[in-house]
């Protein structure tokens, strides 16, 4: 009996060990009680948004809309840094008298040609920004590579009025003329993104959407502009985006480091 009593005594004392090396067994992916934690990560990604121009923009341009592309690092601890590019289009000119385009357009906002006809011109705000960007993914589950996104960016951001004259009949629209009519600015711009980045552990479903903020300020690139004249000691000029933004992330790289728990 004594030795019955050893035996179990003994038996016991070494049950949590090997409960414990049990649970250190990997398990397959589609267990439910498998767990993925962080892993480093290298994304390629395309993007598309919608935007609502604010300050100077929105005294010149309608919403409009982008597309974008980058390459996105993410760390293991889930800071992002990443190289972004977007460019901007379908912004409808405000100004229905084109007055920007000075004394080239009459009192009824008429542009005529050299032929004495009326022109056929097209006006279309363009934007463009690049730049780089820091970030951080905070999981909401298990799966510890999706989350809530919290980003910041800054770059260069550019603006300009697009002008197409389809006929070519416009001489003061030609080479370098053109560039006193579009207005063209730049500067330092910044920029707050707050979304839900989704990626999938089967690799094909990675996209991500939310909210994004521009705030820019841009100054005239062109020395003169024939609506407003010489342009050396303008001030920048403050403007900015409110967007809804939609990405979708393409796996380059990827470092697993799995952990697997078992739940009684």
């Amino acid at each position: 009996m004594k030795r019955f009593i050893l035996l179990l005594f003994i038996g016991l004392c070494s049950l949590p060990a090997a409960l414990q090396a049990q649970s250190h067994i990997r398990t397959d992916f589609k267990d439910k009680n498998y767990v993925d934690t962080s892993a480093t990560m290298v994304w390629a990604g395309v993007n598309m948004a919608g935007h609502l121009p604010m300050g100077y923009l929105k005294e010149w341009f309608k919403p409009n809309l982008s597309v974008g592309a980058n390459v996105l690092y993410k760390s293991k601890s889930n800071w992002t840094l990443d190289a972004a590019f977007s460019y901007m289009f379908g912004a409808n000119i405000r100004d229905t008298s084109f007055a920007f385009l000075g004394d080239l357009a009459n009192d009824d906002g008429i542009v005529w040609d050299g032929n004495g006809m009326k022109a056929t011109l097209y006006f279309e705000g363009r934007y463009w920004m690049f730049g780089l960007g820091v970030g951080k993914i905070i999981p909401v589950n298990r799966w510890k590579n999706s989350g809530v996104w919290l980003r910041f960016g800054a770059g260069y951001f550019g603006h300009k009025i697009r002008i197409n004259d389809y006929d070519h009949q416009v001489p003061q629209l030609d080479k370098n003329y053109l560039k006193g009519y579009d207005h063209l600015s730049g500067g330092f711009a910044m920029t707050q993104f707050v979304g839900y980045l989704f990626n999938q552990k089967n690799r094909i479903l990675n996209f991500y959407g939310g909210i994004e903020f521009y705030e820019c300020w841009t100054k005239p690139m062109r020395n003169y502009i024939f609506y407003e004249g010489p342009t050396a000691g303008m001030k920048s000029r403050f403007s900015g985006l409110v967007s809804l933004k939609v990405g979708w992330n393409i796996p380059l790289y990827e470092k697993k480091s799995v952990t697997t728990f078992y739940y009684r």
